[in-house]
C-alpha cells in the first residue's frame, strides 16, 4: 500500500510502499479518507515526544477519519506501530460513526486540537462554574478552539494569550464580547506588566497552556501573590502543549501564596476511557457546526509537501483513497 514513510529521527515521510497492516484479531481494517497533521504527529515522527519510539521505519499519524467496508464513515486511530494513520489502509480495534452531515476533513482537522482543551474544560465544568479561563497560545488551531469550547461549556470570561494580535482580534470578535486579548511581546517584563493588568479583576480559575516555555513563565509570574493578606484563590494550570519550549521555571513565591494547581493533560495523564467517552459528543459538536477550523488538504502522494507546509492559522490533513472530495 502507498504509505507516508518515517526512516529517521528529524526527516520528514516520504510516500513509499509500506506492507499492508496485518488483519489481526479485534482489528478492523478500514480505509483512509482523511488524517490531521497534529503538532503532536511531527513530535511523535521527530522523536521528540514521551510517546516516541526508535523503531523505524514507521508510519506517522495519530487519529483519522476512515471508510469501513461496508461504506461507513468513522473516526478513529489506535494504529498499532509501525503503523499510524497516514497509509491508505488502516488496521484499528475501535471507531465512532461520523454524524449525518460531518464534513471529514473538518473532523480529521479539528477533534484532536479541539479534544486537547474541552476534556479539561468538561472536567473542570462538573466541579462547579468555569468562571474565567486563561487560554495560551489563543491565536493557534488548538488555542483558537479552547476559547469556543470554554465558552461553550459556561465560562463567564475567558482570557486569550498570544502573540499573534491578528488572531487575537479574531479570538475577540468571536467571542461575543466575552473575550479579552492580551497580546505577548519579545520581552519578559513587558509581558509580565501586561498579564499581572490584565488578571487584575479576572483571576482565572482555570489555565489552558499550549505553550509552556518563557510564555508560561510569564504568566506564572503574573499569577503570584502580592500580598500577605490576599485571600485564597484556585488556580488550575494544565499544559497541554510546548510550541515555547519544554521546560519553564516555577517561582516558589507562586506556590507559596496562590492555591495553584499544576498538571499536564495528554496520554497517560487521564482516562483512555474518559477520552473515549467525549469522542462522540464533540463529533456531535462538528455535526451541527459549532466548531470549525481552516483546513489545508493534500493527497498522500504530496505527503512531504504537506510536511513542508506552513499554514499558520490551518489545520493541515492528508487525505486517502477513500476520500471523494475535491483535490
Amino acid at each position: 500500500m502507498l504509505a507516508a514513510v518515517v526512516t529517521g529521527p528529524r526527516v520528514g515521510p516520504v510516500a513509499a510502499s509500506f506492507p499492508d497492516p496485518p488483519a489481526a484479531e479485534g482489528r478492523e481494517l478500514v480505509t483512509l479518507v482523511a488524517a490531521g497533521l497534529h503538532p503532536v504527529v511531527r513530535q511523535l515522527a521527530a522523536g521528540e515526544h514521551y510517546g516516541s519510539t526508535d523503531a523505524r521505519p514507521s508510519v506517522p499519524g495519530v487519529d483519522a477519519v476512515a471508510r469501513t467496508a461496508d461504506g461507513a464513515l468513522v473516526y478513529t486511530g489506535f494504529t498499532a506501530h509501525p503503523y499510524g494513520t497516514f497509509a491508505e489502509r488502516l488496521a484499528v480495534p475501535m471507531s465512532f460513526p461520523l454524524p449525518d452531515g460531518t464534513d471529514p476533513l473538518q473532523a480529521a482537522a479539528a477533534l484532536n486540537p479541539g479534544m486537547a482543551s474541552w476534556l479539561p474544560l468538561r472536567e473542570a465544568a462538573r466541579r462547579g462554574p468555569l468562571g474565567t479561563v486563561l487560554v495560551v497560545g489563543a491565536t493557534g488551531v488548538a488555542g483558537s478552539l479552547a476559547v469556543r469550547n470554554a465558552l461553550a461549556l459556561g465560562a463567564a470570561h475567558v482570557v486569550a494569550v498570544g502573540r499573534d494580535t491578528a488572531a487575537l482580534d479574531v479570538a475577540v470578535d468571536g467571542g461575543r464580547g466575552a473575550v479579552t486579548a492580551v497580546p505577548l511581546s519579545s520581552v519578559r517584563d513587558d509581558d509580565v506588566r501586561t498579564l499581572t493588568d490584565a488578571l487584575a479583576e479576572r483571576r482565572p480559575g482555570l489555565v489552558l497552556d499550549f505553550l509552556w516555555g518563557a510564555p508560561a513563565e510569564s504568566v506564572l509570574d503574573a499569577l503570584t501573590g502580592s500580598g500577605l493578606d490576599e485571600d485564597e484563590h484556585r488556580t488550575e494550570y494544565v499544559e497541554i502543549g510546548q510550541a515555547a519550549g519544554p521546560r519553564a521555571s516555577v517561582p516558589a513565591a507562586l506556590l507559596r501564596s496562590t492555591a495553584l494547581t499544576l498538571r499536564g493533560s495528554g496520554a497517560g495523564s487521564g482516562s483512555v476511557q474518559e477520552v473515549l467517552a467525549e469522542i462522540p459528543v464533540y463529533l456531535g459538536r462538528l455535526a451541527d457546526g459549532s466548531v470549525h477550523v481552516d483546513v489545508e488538504a493534500y493527497p498522500l502522494e504530496r505527503v512531504a509537501d504537506a510536511w513542508g507546509a506552513t499554514s499558520r492559522g490551518r489545520r493541515v490533513v492528508v487525505t486517502g483513497p477513500a476520500y471523494d472530495g475535491p483535490r
